[in-house]
Formats: C-alpha cells, structure tokens, sequence
C-alpha cells in the first residue's frame, strides 16, 4: 500500500528502513495530473531499484512558473493521483506545501541552468529552467534517490537535469524515459485536457511531422526540416514557436554531419492557449 508523506520530516521517516538496509531508492518527480506517461516512468524507476522503494513527488512548483503563465491553471488531481501510484506499486508519495519546500519563501539560492537555459523553451520561459533545476535539486537532496526518472518528452529538462546531476556529483543516475503517445501518435501531456476537439484533432500533426523528418533524415538536416515543415503546413491552427535539429546533447551539430550522426528533432507550437512539445531521435544521412 502507498504511504504518504506531506512533510519533510515524514518523509525521513518513511525512507529510513530502507537507508538503514542500504537498498537502493528509485524516484519519480511530477507536478501531478498523473497520466500513463508518469506511470511508465514509475515502472522504469521499479526495473531500476527492484525490492527497493520508489518514491512519487507531488508538487506544483510555483518557481517555474513566469508572469502569465498558468501556475493557478495548473490541473490538481492528487486523490486521482494516488490511485496511479497505488496502482503501479509505488511505494511513497511525497506531496508537500509550497511552504514545506519553500520555508520562508522563495529561496534565496538557486540553480543558475547555464546557457542551454536561454534557447528552445529557456527562450520562450524566461526564469523556468532555473526555477525547475531549483525544486529538482531540493528534492534530490530530500529523497537522497539513487536512480531518479524523467521523461524525454520534456527532452530539454531532462538534459538540464542529467548535466546538473554531473556538475554539481549530486550521486544521482538521471535516467530518461521514452515518450509515452495515444494511439494517434500526440505525445502524452497534463496539458493536453486544455485542447478544444478540434484543437485535439489537429495536435498529431506535431508526431507526423517528427516522423517526416526522420524518414528524410537520410538525405541530410534540411530535408529532415523540410519534410517536417510541409507536414505542418497542412495543419490548421497550429502556431509554430521552433522546429530545430540538435545533436543529442542539444549543442548544435556540425555544418556537414557525418553520415550515421545522431541528432534529436525538437518541436514547440501553441493551438489555441495551449503548448505543446514534440521531440524525436533521428539519425543524418544514410550509414556507410
């Protein structure tokens, strides 16, 4: 049965047994409005840590959020939050006030995310990456995981986690998670519930137009851009912030990739109020 800690203090508690038997402790941090995709990122953190506990975090962390964007908007749905934990084993949720994290207000110390915070979504959300890494940091240091699990649909975060866990030795082993989609290929988001039905029709048209450039990838970076933009241009409503080819580590790739040269296609769009993003692997050119 998922037990559940709303205070740091309890938390401890709950993680001690385990500290003490030096199992290893898997964790899975969300903003909640829990779908299939945070489910499989529950079961990945379960293949990772095997008898050990895997601990959820329920927290809408209001640090990320700009001016304007929608913090109170946010979707709140933590009974039916508990019931996805309960369901996949999770052993722990920890489902804290912002005043329990943030005592006193809002830290005077935060995580600087670099400049790899000032492109893609770090140009559109000002503020968000460091206020992330912030809460992200604070809750390593809180559940002391071993292994903790993150989703590649946000493939920019996971990156800024994964290189913040290396800076700063924070000992944890940030592993990604393949994104979960419908049926329909429309990657699975706590936003998607904000698409009108029509809106809601034409959001797929993100995946095809990833998967376009990875059928063209072979005959080099432009035509993977070009294959993608006339997928989009079909669409209706679909307000296009970026579409860029990076290298996995979303540095830019050289001028003339070498054939076989790994990249990662990112997608970001607005239909109506709501944003959405998209990303990908591909691989330039045809392999000798």
């Amino acid at each position: 049965m998922t037990e559940i800690a709303s205070t740091r203090a309890d938390l401890a508690k709950l993680l001690d047994p385990a500290r003490r038997d030096g199992a290893a402790i898997g964790f899975v941090p969300t903003m909640g409005a829990l779908h299939d995709g945070h489910a499989s990122l529950m079961r990945v953190a379960r293949a990772h840590v095997a008898d050990g506990p895997v601990v959820v975090s329920i927290f809408v962390n209001p640090l990320q959020f700009g001016a304007g964007e929608d913090l109170d908007r946010y979707p709140r749905t933590l009974e039916a939050d508990l019931d996805v934990c309960e369901r996949e084993g999770v052993d722990f949720v920890f489902a804290p006030s912002v005043d329990e994290v943030y005592p006193g207000g809002d830290p005077q110390v935060t995580v600087a995310p670099g400049p790899l915070a000032d492109v893609l979504e770090g140009a559109t959300r000002p503020g968000h990456f460091a206020g992330m890494l912030t809460v992200v940091a604070k809750l390593f240091g809180l559940v002391k995981p071993d292994v903790a699990v993150f989703g590649e649909k946000d493939y920019q975060q996971f990156a800024l986690i994964r290189r913040m866990s290396a800076d700063l030795c924070l000992g944890v082993d940030v592993v990604g998670a393949p994104t979960q989609r419908e049926p329909d290929g429309l990657a699975l988001s706590s936003r998607n519930r904000f698409l009108s039905p029509e809106q809601r029709a034409e959001a797929p048209t993100l995946s095809r137009a990833l998967h376009a450039a990875q059928l063209a990838a072979t005959s080099g970076v432009e035509a993977a851009l070009e294959a993608a933009h006339v997928e989009l241009r079909q669409a209706y409503g679909i307000d296009l912030d970026y579409l860029v080819i990076t290298d996995p580590a979303l540095a830019p790739l050289p001028e003339a990739p070498a054939p076989g040269t790994e990249a990662r296609i990112l997608v970001a769009a607005k239909l109506g109020n709501t944003r959405l993003i998209d990303n990908m692997s591909l691989t330039i050119g045809a392999p000798r």
